[in-house]
């Protein structure tokens, strides 16, 4: 064989292997994203951290006040908020920002509280209500 058949057969080798190398890569960057859409909601969801399933109370922040008092803010502590969030109070949606996948903050004005009673509370996050837990007026 001669010099320039050896580096021309080395030389394919070499790409051959660069080529298969490469589209591992590919398979692997495609995978990756493929994961990373599915797990964010897919595409156009703004429920970047919910996982999909419904949002879950497990306590408000502060659970009760007085009638009359002015407005405040109210901390929402559970489980699957997305940063689409959204705090309803009595059915009515807050003023609401995303905190973490556990937090969500809403602002209750004074105007809620105005009357003492029991008010449901409720998140709705990536389509999906969670349970209700109630909020004491007295």
């Amino acid at each position: 064989m001669t010099l320039l058949a050896q580096c021309l057969a080395t030389l394919t080798r070499k790409l051959h292997t660069s080529e298969v190398l490469m589209s591992v890569i590919r398979l692997g960057l495609l995978i990756a994203l493929t994961l990373f859409i599915a797990g964010c909601g897919g595409y156009k969801s703004n429920n970047m951290g919910g996982g999909g399933g419904a949002p879950s109370i497990t306590s408000l922040s502060p659970n009760m006040t007085n009638a009359g008092d002015p407005g405040f803010p109210l901390t929402v502590n559970g489980t699957g908020f997305g940063t689409d969030s959204v705090v309803y109070w009595n059915g009515n949606p807050l003023p609401s920002s995303y905190g973490t996948g556990a937090m969500v903050t809403a602002q209750v004005a004074a105007v809620n509280v105005m009357n003492a009673g029991v008010f449901p509370v409720y998140v709705r996050s990536g389509g999906k209500n969670s349970n209700t837990i109630n909020f004491t007026v007295q």
